[in-house]
């Protein structure tokens, strides 16, 4: 008899795969209201991780948390035209509460630009009270019309970080800063994904805005996925709401600010950038589960040399499981645990005790390496850091072969078909931009031919990156 597998292949039918990875490998499904999602444990495991990752960046850029209501009075966004006109298609909006008409609407938070500039308002008075620097995890919602979990939902998780700063070059210097600090040395040395980086077209940006950073990285299917935005906001939502501050010299300004995020739509990425048609491959530094040490057969002093392993694990700091569950055949576990995407496992049974070694079996490559007992944990450590580095240097590698250098709209179409377009920005323009998006390709970043951020109003010669995009 065949074997059916246990998920579509990827290039039978990708998002079917995503689907199956979902189910498979115990991440999350769909909630009872439409655009909704049950983050199941395991999946909620690789958002803590990503969360204490970027939590501890983020407080090392000199940023607090705290917490704001998730009810904000309509009244709130209205203050700045242009960002509730770009929400209103996704507001959500209680009407009654308590068995009563509401006396004023409330909305619940799509994002906390208003209603966190009511109280910066009120907590910042003078420069010696600059910068304040406020983050933020929570919830928000936004009425989601083709809703993916994880990539795409009505209620999803995120982090916002909202800044005040006395000048323009401050607040542009701590935009760019969380952009780098922050995001890109978290998807590239924790995620072990490579990011492109640079501002969004005019087009592009977030409602109220007046400068938008953004990272796309590319998905196996040559697809790309904005992974995080940090926006430059200007004096917009401080000029509404008059959060002024009295400068060294004793005169009345508005202060300048930034607001930034990245959500749950993280977890999507890992699994559509590094997944495969065995399913989830996690890298190590993000793994909940870095090595779980599979029992192949009870007996013979297999549970004793199991016991031994773990032990190193646990004295190497590694986070690693114990799989002793010998009911399960051999074969169920270890494809569970690929599904899984746990970086390492290493198998130990009677023969393996009685040889004096363990197999050790990395999930990014299938290699398997035999190594005597007591050496088990310690080449375990080895091989993480290297399972980390190729990972990236694959994935790196991927992504350039699918970029395509391109000099004409059509020359973009046919690029996008499986990776991303790189053209001058000139040969675009505004007018490409709308062209092309009747066909369902967006301008997903603006960079300098370096691949540096634009400098904003100096740079004439720009380059685009072209994608269909998640």
């Amino acid at each position: 008899m065949t074997r059916q597998p246990v998920l579509t292949p990827q290039s039978e039918d990708f998002p079917r795969w995503y689907q199956d990875v979902l189910s498979k490998a115990e991440l999350a499904e769909n909630g009872p209201v439409r655009g909704t999602m049950v983050i199941r444990p395991y999946g909620y495991s690789i958002w803590e991780r990503m969360q204490a990752e970027l939590d501890t960046r983020i407080k090392a850029a000199g940023a607090e948390n705290a917490y704001f209501p998730l009810f904000i009075p309509e009244s709130y966004l209205r203050k700045e035209a242009e960002h509730v006109e770009g929400f209103a298609p996704e507001l959500a909006v209680v009407t009654r509460g308590g068995g009563k008409e509401l006396e004023e609407p409330v909305v619940i938070r799509p994002t906390s630009e208003t209603i966190i500039n009511t109280y910066f308002s009120k907590w910042v008075q003078s420069y010696r009270d600059l910068p304040l620097l406020v983050n933020q995890w929570a919830n928000v919602v936004r009425w989601e019309l083709r809703p993916r979990v994880f990539l795409r939902t009505t209620e999803f998780l995120w982090q916002e970080g909202h800044t005040c700063h006395a000048t323009a070059g401050e607040a542009h210097d701590y935009a760019t800063r969380i952009l780098h600090d922050v995001y890109l040395d978290f998807m590239v040395n924790v995620m072990a994904l490579p990011v492109l980086v640079g501002a969004k077209t005019p087009s592009e940006r977030f409602a109220g805005a007046i400068n938008t950073f953004a990272l796309e990285a590319m998905m196996r299917d040559g697809k790309a996925l904005q992974m995080g935005t940090s926006h430059e906001l200007g004096q917009n939502f401080a000029k509404v709401f008059d959060t002024l501050f009295l400068d060294s010299e004793g005169r009345q300004e508005h202060v300048w600010q930034t607001s930034w995020g990245v959500s749950t739509r993280l977890v999507g990425g890992l699994i559509m950038a590094h997944g495969d048609d065995r399913g989830l491959c996690i890298p190590p530094r993000l793994a909940p589960v870095q090595i779980v040490v599979i029992l192949v057969r009870g007996g013979g002093g297999s549970e004793e040399a199991v016991a031994e392993v773990a032990g190193s694990l646990r004295a190497a700091g590694v986070r690693h499981r114990v799989d002793s569950d010998v009911e399960t055949s051999f074969g169920r576990r270890a494809t569970g645990w690929e599904l899984k995407g746990v970086p390492l496992r290493i198998e130990v049974g009677p023969r393996d005790v009685e040889a004096g070694l363990a197999t050790i079996v990395r999930r990014d490559d299938g290699t398997k390496t035999q190594v005597r007992m007591g050496e088990a944990g310690s080449l375990a450590v080895q091989l993480l850091e290297q399972i980390q580095s190729e990972m990236l240097d694959q994935a790196r590698l991927r992504r350039d072969e699918r970029v395509a250098d391109v000099d004409t709209l059509d020359q973009v179409r046919e690029s996008t078909e499986n990776g991303f377009a790189r053209i001058p920005w000139s040969q675009v323009g505004e007018s490409g931009e709308a062209e092309l998006a009747e066909d369902g390709i967006s301008i997903r970043l603006l960079h300098r031919p370096d691949g540096s951020l634009p400098r904003a109003g100096a740079d004439t010669e720009l380059v685009a990156i072209a994608a269909r995009a998640y």
